[in-house]
C-alpha cells in the first residue's frame, strides 16, 4: 500500500502568466502558496489480474489504453507501469473545478505514486516537469505551470517561467511574524459552485497565441502586480498586498467575461464592506473559492455566512507532494 498526498494552492500574485502562450515570448512571474488541504492517491497490489481505478467513477480494466481517465492513462504509459494486479484510488479535501489547482496536485500525487511503487525518487522540480508534460504536451490542456510545481515543492514559493520551458523555483523571503499575520488574516469562502478552468483559460490562451495587445498588455502588468506583491510581503507591508490584490482582481476580471458574474461582484462588494482589504477569486475565475485579507475577520465571516457562502479554514503548507505511508 502507497498513500500520497499533494497540497492545493492559493495564488498570491502574477496568476495567468504562467502559461506557455505567454511566458513563451515574455517570461511569466508568480508567487503562490500550498496549503493544507489535499488531494490523495493510493495505490495496492491485488491478486485481481485488473486495474481499478477509483475516483468519481469506477473504471476496472486489463489495458492501460482502455482508461478513460486521461491523466491516469497517460501517466501509466509514461511510468512505464502496468496494468494488472493494482488498485487506484483518488481522494480529495475539496472538489474539482474550484480554483485551487486540484488537477496539477492530482498529477503530481499520482506520478509520486507510481515513481515510489518502482523505488525511484524523484526531486520535486522533475516531479512538477512531468507533470506538465502530461498536462500540457500529452493532453493539450490550455493551462498554466503554476499548480503542478507548487504542489511539487509546497510552502510560499516564487516562480520564473522561462521561454526556453526552464522554471526557477524560490522560497519567498517573507519573516515569520508576517507569515503567521498572513496566515491569520487570509480567508476562503466557497460561492457554491465550479467551472471548468480549461474553457476559461483557453479564452487567453488563443488571445496571447495571436499576440492580441489588450490580453498581452494585462498580463504584463499582473507580472509587474507579482513582483510588486513579493516585495509587499518580503518587507512585511501586508496593507499594501492587500491592496494589490484588489487592483489584480480588477484587471483579472478584464481578461475574459466569464471571469466574474453578478454574484460575484455582489460577494466580493459585501465583504469590502465588512472587514476585507483586499480580495480576489482564486484559479481561473468564473467560480470556486474567494480569498480575502482581513482585519477585522469576525465581521466579515458573519457577513460572509449571512450571504450563504462557507468557509475553508486553512494554514499553509510546506512538505509539497509526499509520501505519507508505505507498506
Amino acid at each position: 500500500m502507497i498513500v500520497v498526498r499533494s497540497p492545493l494552492r492559493i495564488s498570491l500574485g502574477g496568476g495567468g502568466t504562467d502559461l506557455p502562450s505567454y511566458y513563451r515570448e515574455h517570461e511569466g512571474f508568480l508567487i503562490a502558496a500550498a496549503i493544507d488541504k489535499y488531494v490523495y492517491i493510493t495505490l495496492h497490489k491485488t491478486f485481481v489480474e485488473d486495474l481499478i481505478i477509483k475516483y468519481s467513477k469506477l473504471e476496472r480494466v486489463t489495458d492501460v489504453e482502455q482508461i478513460e481517465h486521461p491523466i491516469i492513462r497517460e501517466s501509466l504509459k509514461y511510468i512505464g507501469v502496468s496494468a494488472s494486479h493494482l488498485e487506484m484510488t483518488s481522494m480529495a479535501d475539496i472538489p474539482s473545478g474550484t480554483g485551487l489547482g486540484s488537477s496539477g496536485s492530482f498529477t503530481t500525487a499520482l506520478l509520486k505514486a507510481l515513481h515510489s511503487s518502482k523505488k525511484h525518487l524523484i526531486h520535486p522540480k522533475e516531479l512538477a516537469e512531468q507533470a506538465c508534460h502530461i498536462e500540457l504536451n500529452l493532453l493539450k490542456e490550455p493551462i498554466g505551470k503554476q499548480d503542478q510545481y507548487i504542489a511539487a515543492y509546497g510552502g510560499i514559493t516564487c516562480f520564473r517561467f522561462h521561454g526556453n520551458e526552464n522554471v526557477d523555483a524560490w522560497p519567498l523571503k517573507i519573516h515569520e511574524e508576517t507569515l503567521f499575520n498572513l496566515e491569520d488574516n487570509l480567508l476562503l469562502f466557497f460561492t457554491g459552485y465550479s467551472r471548468s478552468a480549461s474553457s476559461i483559460l483557453k479564452e487567453q490562451d488563443d488571445k496571447s497565441k495571436v499576440k492580441d495587445n489588450d490580453m498581452i498588455s494585462n498580463l504584463h502588468f499582473i507580472k509587474d502586480l507579482g513582483l510588486k506583491s513579493k516585495e509587499a510581503l518580503e518587507k512585511g507591508d501586508l496593507h499594501e498586498f492587500a491592496n494589490l490584490m484588489n487592483v489584480h482582481w480588477d484587471h483579472k476580471k478584464k481578461r475574459s467575461k466569464s471571469m466574474s458574474n453578478n454574484h460575484i461582484d455582489d460577494w466580493y462588494d459585501l465583504a469590502r464592506k465588512n472587514g476585507a482589504l483586499g480580495g480576489k477569486m482564486i484559479g481561473a475565475g468564473g467560480g470556486g473559492f474567494l480569498m480575502f485579507y482581513a482585519n477585522e475577520k469576525a465581521k466579515l465571516r458573519h457577513a460572509m455566512r449571512e450571504a450563504g457562502l462557507q468557509e475553508v479554514r486553512f494554514r499553509f503548507d510546506f512538505g509539497g507532494t509526499q509520501v505519507v505511508a508505505q507498506s
